[in-house]
């Protein structure tokens, strides 16, 4: 049994990156500093996943994710990270998952609200 796998970590105000972190619930917690949440927000098989209490325990805003207009539908507050999704467990990413997604949020964001509305700016 493979007890690492290959996950993509995205902290707030960085370049997301990939990383070998241990497959059970506690190494996971350690990445994202706290109780785990899991978001399936991908048309492919992998999941975010990020501090359950990220929002409530006022963690820096890292990204948004988007619908398919470009709306804001959701924001991550804290460290996150994606990960595979096996049959039962979460598992490792395969290459081409961990360039998109490398990809997908490589320029960090500053979320705000502005005129009552939510805002992403790049911060690239």
């Amino acid at each position: 049994m493979n007890n690492k796998m290959s996950v993509v970590i995205v902290e707030p105000f960085k370049k997301p990156y990939a990383a070998e972190i241990g497959t059970e619930v506690e190494d996971m917690q350690r990445v994202v500093d706290g109780y785990i949440q899991a978001i399936y927000p991908f048309d492919d098989e992998a999941a975010i996943v990020c501090n359950e209490e990220g929002k409530l325990r006022r963690l820096p805003l890292n990204r948004v994710l988007r619908n398919e207009d470009g709306g804001i539908c959701e924001v991550i507050a804290g460290t996150f990270m994606i990960v595979g999704e096996g049959e039962e467990n979460f598992t490792s990413l395969s290459e081409e998952q961990i360039q998109t997604y490398i990809e997908r949020f490589k320029n960090p964001e500053m979320v705000g609200m502005t005129n009552g509305k939510l805002i992403a700016v790049p911060l690239a």
